[in-house]
């Protein structure tokens, strides 16, 4: 019960610290409208057309530099003194189980949004829409677990950079996996064609999860 109230409390920091600052809640959005917009003008404008290829890649890609901004600083952002306040007073599984919740949180809500906008600017039709919004909640959770682990690891040694350097390899996979359910979504194929793959989707999540259960109280530590 300790670790359930501890992650309460500070998940509702996160949210409070996102709502007092907006600024990287609004960037992201600006992110993600300019990069639609020069979609827009690179595809659209040109020959009036976008194939379901394009956009279910460029979708993904998206969301993937999305994901990679948001979530990367979630550790590196935290203070040395404030980390060390942590430190002493929180359980370490109710500090990165609320990192990880805030995530995908914010990655939900990014996804849809980008989803929205464009479908908007560059509307395609979806054969099972159902599909691919299950797809689009898991690749956030997926997203938001496996970076925030990652993020975790290169926040232990302050370098920015070994958080993209980190990722790209492990996240690959996964990319694959969401871009190939979502073509077969748009293209209204038989939902037992991607069985197989979504329960790699699920598989993956509960294995990064529980990975960060038992990996991330040593980091703690170190």
């Amino acid at each position: 019960m300790l670790v359930l109230q501890q992650t309460l409390t500070l998940l509702k920091k996160e949210f409070l610290l996102e709502f007092r600052q907006k600024n990287a809640f609004f960037s992201l959005i600006l992110y993600i409208v300019g990069t639609v917009f020069l979609c827009y003008m690179a595809f659209h404008l040109k020959t009036q057309h976008i194939n379901s290829v394009t956009w279910n890649t460029l979708f993904w890609i998206i969301l993937l530099f999305v994901a990679i901004n948001s979530i990367g600083k979630s550790f590196i952002n935290e203070s040395k003194s404030r980390h060390y306040y942590y430190y002493h007073t929180a359980n370490p599984l109710a500090y990165v189980f609320s990192k990880m919740i805030y995530n995908i949180v914010l990655m939900t809500t990014m996804a849809f949004l980008t989803f929205g906008f464009m479908n908007l600017v560059l509307h395609i039709e979806i054969g099972d829409i159902n599909v691919f919004m299950l797809n689009l909640i898991m690749g956030s959770i997926g997203f938001s677990c496996t970076l925030t682990l990652i993020a975790a690891i290169a926040g232990q040694t302050s370098n920015p950079m070994l958080m993209a350097i980190m990722s790209f390899p492990v996240i690959l996979p996964l990319l694959l996996i969401l871009i190939r359910v979502s073509s077969h979504a748009i293209d209204g194929l038989l939902r037992s064609g991607i069985t197989d793959d979504l329960i790699a989707l699920s598989a993956i999540n509960v294995i990064v999860v529980v990975v960060t259960y038992i990996l991330y109280p040593y980091l703690w530590r170190a």
